[in-house]
């Protein structure tokens, strides 16, 4: 959502009139399957194990939609939207937008291990939150703060995430090459409060009703064992 994303709802408004379903404009994305398919499970994965909640930070573009379907899924207990990758001092929507600050529109996820492994958080980031063979884009927004990134934060992700990308390449499991980057994190910095929860509160927004809640649709259709109906919020603790 650069500076110019006001532009862009604008014309998605003027869509609505013609585009009734909701998922009309990211069916028509570039690089986008027209409906999201199940992955091969990770062959490395974290074993599920009981143990002190965990936390994921991932990007894939604007952080709306991927906050919107990580609160549907079973054994998340909360997502913050934020930014990562950069440094303090440009850890704001205004600077983010500016697209050189080092940032990505990141999520920051907090998961329960003996529910949710650290893998299959990425099956579902890779197969429904965003296509990872973008490169610096999603959908309609452009930029690198909207790539796709693993922010891992020990070693064993950094494992588990490279690996999966490894066995998605050699299946060929989408037509492009994947472009994600694994890259330690540094440092999340959670965004402003009003970007927080955006999908739950404005479902009718044309840019969510275009290019998110199809996302939501996809988790519940393809991996109906994760989802969760009641979304969990980003005030949960």
């Amino acid at each position: 959502m650069p500076r110019n994303s006001q532009d862009r709802r604008s014309r998605l408004i003027s869509l609505a009139a013609i585009a009734a379903a909701g998922s009309l404009l990211w069916l028509s994305q570039p690089g986008t399957p027209a409906a999201a398919a199940a992955l091969p499970v990770p062959v490395t994965d974290l074993q599920k194990a009981a143990g002190p909640m965990q936390t994921a930070v991932l990007a894939g573009g604007c952080f709306w939609g991927v906050q919107g379907v990580f609160e549907h899924v079973r054994g998340v207990r909360q997502v913050v939207a934020g930014y990562a990758g950069g440094d303090a001092s440009t850890a704001s929507y205004e600077s983010v937008s500016e697209g050189d600050t080092g940032h990505a529109e990141s999520v920051r996820i907090t998961f329960d291990p003996a529910q949710v492994s650290f893998g299959q958080l990425l099956q579902i980031a890779f197969s429904v939150a965003h296509d990872p063979t973008q490169l610096n884009r999603q959908g309609p927004d452009t930029g690198t703060q909207y790539r796709s990134a693993v922010f891992y934060t020990n070693d064993d992700q950094q494992r588990v995430a490279s690996a999966y990308i490894a066995q998605l390449n050699g299946a060929h499991a989408f037509p492009g090459k994947i472009v994600t980057e694994v890259t330690r994190l540094n440092r999340f910095f959670p965004a402003e409060r009003y970007h927080q929860d955006y999908l739950k509160l404005h479902p009718d927004q044309p840019y969510i009703m275009f290019n998110d809640l199809p996302k939501i649709r996809d988790l519940k259709r393809t991996y109906p064992d994760y989802y969760l109906e009641t979304p969990v919020s980003f005030d949960s603790r």
